[in-house]
């Protein structure tokens, strides 16, 4: 028997066993077909690709829930209080399914300031550093070290320097090729910055694949940031000669708590220290000095594939499916998994004002060609698609009926769905409602509806083909 016999039978052997395994892990059955195809068909490369990405390693081993429920009960329930909260009774069950499923407490008496480029987002957080007195903590997925990051490097050192604790949480993915002088100048001065779950061999198959997408700054407990913006010059000066749209938040208020809490268990999973001290949750004030009166509801919600359900997903189903009026989304990638869909489908064929509004040029090619057929798709079930030409947006924005908004790190597709750990805020408030409108709108205005467009609508047949075998595989990525 020639030795490539040997190795032909082998291969087919583990082939074959990967793809059991891939069955009795009971995923969805568009992702276990896919994932079987792999192997089945490119048996060597499927099967390390398989373990490297697709082995389902994500339970609760990963974080602990005991110590997330100490620092929700120790940090939330005694140092936070609120009298008078209205609740809005249209919005009443979405807000009942955060609390049940992620513990996600609304707070009210919020002020929001909305970011739509680096060059608005990026002074304010440095203003907001220049301020910190006595804490700033930090969760980013990518911290690059070009022009940008090492600015922002040098003013936490600064701070540091002062005797300002300041602590950082980066993906070790996300950050892969940044060099560890950058991080090790920032240790030298005082600053603890820890990598989010490190991919070294051997557990290298079983970390690659759960990310730390989020981005989440807190200054002093009283103010906070969140959206889609990294640490990296391409989110200002944007990348490949196109300008970069994305979304930023900044919260005064009670929100800021929770916030504050998604990263301290965060920290505590990195660093396994209990961060529970009064002072990481200072009473609130307006910008004035005055205690902040207001009913602007925020629940900051967070989703990871150690839980039980995708809470953040769940959520945006809840709000497809609630729609009377309108329906708007921004997404830079649009690869929505059997519920979103179903539901986009929905409502719009039911009537409502739905309005998708994606990148006309992804910076991710193959995911570009797979969201093709799923947008072509939706605008069949009455969606009004349209691709922005103005740069690259990578903006993640959701908005209904002037009523509730959400805006985070989530992208509308498998993997901040399913393999990400993620976080939005969900804000009940008519006035930010109407705020995130008017960004879409304007966004929209610089786009191109998909119905202009033949060659996307109407695409020759190893195009279209193409396409499908993109969007089969679209499940892995």
């Amino acid at each position: 028997m020639s030795w490539n016999l040997i190795f032909v039978i082998v291969s087919q052997l583990i082939a074959i066993l990967a793809i059991i395994h891939v069955v009795l892990d009971n995923r969805q059955p568009a992702k276990t077909l896919a994932w079987a195809l792999v192997i089945w068909f490119v048996p060597v490369a499927g099967v390390v690709f398989y373990l490297f990405f697709g082995i389902n390693t994500r339970k609760e081993r990963y974080v602990s829930e005991r110590s997330m429920n100490q620092l929700t009960k120790r940090s939330m329930l005694e140092f936070v209080e609120q009298q008078n909260l209205r609740l809005p009774e249209r919005q009443k069950p979405l807000i009942d399914l955060f609390i049940n499923q992620n513990l996600a407490l609304p707070f009210k008496n919020n002020q929001v300031d909305i970011y739509t480029d680096g060059y608005q987002f990026f002074p304010a957080l440095l203003q907001e550093i220049s301020k910190a007195r006595s804490h700033i903590h930090l969760d980013m997925y990518i911290f690059a070290d070009d022009a940008l990051g090492t600015l922002i490097a040098d003013a936490l050192i600064a701070k540091a320097r002062e005797g300002v604790e300041i602590r950082v949480v980066y993906d070790d993915v996300g950050c892969w090729n940044v060099k560890r002088q950058f991080f090790e100048r920032m240790r030298e001065e005082g600053i603890e910055a820890v990598p989010f779950m490190p991919v070294h061999f051997p557990s290298f198959t079983s970390k690659v694949n759960y990310r730390n997408h989020r981005k989440i700054i807190v200054i002093d407990g009283l103010v906070g940031f969140i959206g889609g913006m990294n640490f990296a010059l391409r989110y200002v000066k944007g990348s490949n000669g196109h300008p970069w749209r994305d979304t930023m938040l900044r919260v005064v208020g009670g929100a800021v708590n929770v916030l504050q809490r998604a990263f301290l268990v965060d920290w505590y999973f990195v660093d396994r220290t209990l961060l529970s001290d009064r002072k990481y949750y200072p009473q609130h004030t307006s910008e004035s000095g005055r205690q902040t009166e207001n009913n602007c509801l925020i629940q900051v919600v967070t989703s990871g594939p150690i839980t039980p359900y995708p809470e953040i997903m769940q959520g945006f189903v809840r709000i497809i499916t609630g729609a009377r009026r309108y329906l708007y989304l921004e997404t830079p990638y649009f690869l929505p998994n059997d519920p979103v869909l179903f539901a986009l489908k929905t409502v719009a064929l039911a009537g409502v004002d739905v309005r998708v509004l994606c990148p006309k040029h992804s910076d991710a090619r193959f995911v570009e060609w797979a969201s093709r057929s799923y947008l072509r798709e939706v605008v069949e079930a009455g969606v009004k698609v349209s691709l922005y030409e103005a740069g690259f947006l990578h903006s993640k924005v959701m908005v209904c009926d002037d009523a509730v908004s959400t805006c985070g790190s989530t992208n509308l597709d498998f993997r901040s769905f399913e393999n990400n750990f993620e976080a939005n805020l969900f804000i009940y408030d008519e006035g930010v409602a109407l705020r995130m409108k008017k960004v879409f709108l304007d966004d929209e205005r610089q786009s191109v509806a998909l119905t202009d467009l033949p060659e996307r609508m109407r695409a020759n047949f190893f195009i279209r083909l193409w396409e499908s075998i993109t969007r089969l595989m679209a499940p892995l990525f």
